[in-house]
């Protein structure tokens, strides 16, 4: 799987000596929990996965983005775009069949769901982009469940 986690903190040692007989014990502190601040989405069924996992800080996303559709090749990569409100439009960058992509890709996240938008696409600079993404319709395609980031 393509998630990756936050490594947890170091543990610390102190060391203590004991006043009357000089002795010398260590104690470790217990490792601190892992904190994550991402947010983490999944559809999984007995045909398809599509899992994502969004890093956001006000405006900006950056994140993860797999695809495991049956009778459709597989890819996974990044995602780097913007919120605007509910929607996040974003560049996902992924390789297919040792073929690296780019296209646009937009959901609506809203109670707990990230609903994938579907929208007539066109070619340019290299990248697949949404013509007009104001015209992007939800509702029709993939949605995603928030769950608990791995």
């Amino acid at each position: 799987m393509m998630f990756a986690g936050c490594e947890p903190k170091e543990n610390s040692t102190t060391t203590t000596s004991n006043t009357t007989t000089g002795e010398k014990t260590e104690t470790v502190d217990p490792p601190k929990p892992v904190v994550s601040d991402a947010t983490c989405y999944a559809q999984v069924n007995a045909n398809d996965t599509v899992k994502m996992r969004l890093n956001i800080s006000g405006s900006a996303v950056t994140g993860t983005l797999e695809y495991r559709l049956k009778e459709k090749d597989s890819n996974r990569g990044t995602i780097s775009g913007t919120m605007n409100g509910e929607t996040l439009l974003a560049d996902y960058t992924f390789n297919s069949e040792g073929t690296s992509s780019v296209r646009q890709v937009a959901f609506l996240i809203k109670d707990g769901k990230a609903t994938e938008g579907y929208g007539d696409m066109e070619e340019k600079n290299g990248k697949m982009v949404f013509k007009d993404p104001a015209k992007v319709a939800y509702g029709k395609g993939i949605v995603l469940s928030k769950v608990d980031c791995e």
